[in-house]
């Protein structure tokens, strides 16, 4: 199986910029093992949405899209626990 490219949304780099180091670290540490495996354990495709998954890390939800036929993944938000859905369309 081939690895995946990760793609960042502009509003998904914004988003980790604005957490604290600590936070990014482990944020950069779940997203760095989704090319091998875009389906890690814990992951949740969300309803409604055809590509979309989400990931846990810590406290933050990682939403990222996969793309099998482009064998891409785009991060599309990153946020708290309690408001990332919320913003989330």
């Amino acid at each position: 199986m081939a690895s995946y490219k990760i793609e960042w949304k502009q509003s998904a780099r914004k988003e980790l910029k604005k957490l604290q180091k600590k936070t990014i670290s482990r944020i950069l540490q779940t997203i760095e093992t989704l090319p091998d495996n875009p389906h890690p354990p814990g992951s949740r495709k969300l309803h409604g949405a055809e590509y979309t998954y989400r990931v846990r890390a810590g406290d933050y939800r990682i939403i990222y899209s996969v793309y099998s036929d482009i064998v891409t993944i785009e991060i599309v938000r990153i946020g708290h626990r309690k408001e990332i859905y919320r913003r989330f369309t």
